[in-house]
């Protein structure tokens, strides 16, 4: 049975911020064809193909791939209990497959380059480390830890910061990181034209995620929706000011005429996904905002209430550096989306449009 060919040109030439009507001269063909390449309808020669790539600067295999098939399932040993969804890692033991709870947290020391010494001057473990080729992330979602694995097969690591999406908008206007990530209930043109000069950064993209409540494995509390917040019984862990996941807690409390004195917990936060949806699994409390991939992480009872888009903001003329290229060749690879939508339940079909 045939495969259906994926195309990923147009997120590539507007990556490189090319016209489809540049990219049809250098390679030949009609501004029309382009589109319809663009659009799925059309599958190139190979001439065109590689006139193509040659020109976006990438190889024939970036600009097409195979809708793969689903992957086949094992029968593998739980090492402890996990929940269907649940990632997992695997190993044999005795010839016998053992599946591993991935873990969300990482109980060990973090890697790191050096110390900090007074004066803001840094001790370098390795006192000749390069640290050109990394580009740094400021972003609430626990997935770019999947993006960070995934760049060190090109050479690209990625250092990341740990911000709600305001504080990463900020990071990046003043210079601090080189991407950042905003969730602000698709709204998030407005929050950077507020932020940044008119056309001086673009919006790519990363993925659409399911938010909502997150409650204990197997739902003990019976919390169906944001009305049962109010009851007394019901503890919530919120989001930091400036969280997307707090502003979308914010609104829903408003529409159901819930004020936030009578929730329990409202003014107890905790920053980040996995932060607040730990604090469910730990029992510290009975739901908290979070997103569909932090509740899957945890083994826990996920309640939906919207569909956001995560974006990643970058600064325009960083774009044509080749890490920032490598970075968003790498999410944009039908292999990282297949992994993205399988472990979290992000919807990839928006991976890599040019927003802005």
């Amino acid at each position: 049975m045939s495969k259906t060919i994926i195309s990923r040109v147009a997120a590539i030439r507007e990556q490189r911020g090319m016209s489809a009507a540049a990219l049809a001269q250098a390679a030949g063909v009609s501004r029309q064809t382009i589109y319809a390449v663009e659009a799925g309808t059309y599958v190139p020669n190979t001439a065109t193909s590689l006139r193509m790539a040659h020109t976006l600067g990438v190889t024939v295999e970036d600009l097409f791939g195979l809708a793969e098939e689903d992957s086949p399932c094992h029968k593998a040993a739980p090492a402890m209990p996990v929940q269907p969804g649940q990632a997992v890692q695997l190993g044999k033991v005795d010839g016998k497959l053992i599946a591993a709870p991935s873990e969300p947290a990482s109980w060990c020391l973090p890697p790191s380059d050096g110390v900090m010494e007074p004066g803001d001057h840094v001790r370098l473990h390795e006192p000749d480390a390069d640290f050109e080729n990394r580009i740094l992330l400021a972003g609430c979602d626990p997935a770019m830890g999947m993006v960070a694995r995934c760049l060190e097969k090109s050479g690209v690591q990625l250092v990341l910061l740990h911000q709600n999406s305001s504080r990463s908008l900020q990071l990046l206007k003043g210079g601090y990181a080189h991407v950042a990530g905003s969730h602000f209930c698709n709204s998030n043109v407005e929050a950077v034209n507020e932020i940044f000069p008119a056309k001086s950064a673009a919006l790519i993209s990363f993925a659409l995620w399911q938010e909502g409540l997150v409650a204990a494995a197997g739902n003990p509390k019976a919390i169906r929706g944001v009305q049962d917040l109010a009851r007394p019984d019901v503890r919530l862990v919120n989001r930091e000011h400036g969280a997307g996941s707090r502003a979308l807690l914010d609104r829903h409390l408003k529409r159901s005429g819930i004020a936030a004195k009578k929730v329990r917990g409202y003014d107890r936060t905790a920053a980040g996904h996995l932060a607040a949806a730990w604090e469910v699994k730990s029992g510290a409390a009975d739901c908290c905002l979070s997103t569909e991939a932090a509740a899957r992480l945890f083994g826990l009872h996920f309640v939906a209430l919207e569909t956001v888009r995560y974006d990643l903001v970058i600064r325009k003329q960083q774009l044509k550096e080749p890490a920032m290229q490598t970075f968003f060749d790498s999410i944009g690879h039908l292999s990282f989306r297949k992994m993205l939508s399988g472990m979290a339940g992000y919807d990839t079909s928006v991976t890599g449009n040019r927003v802005v």
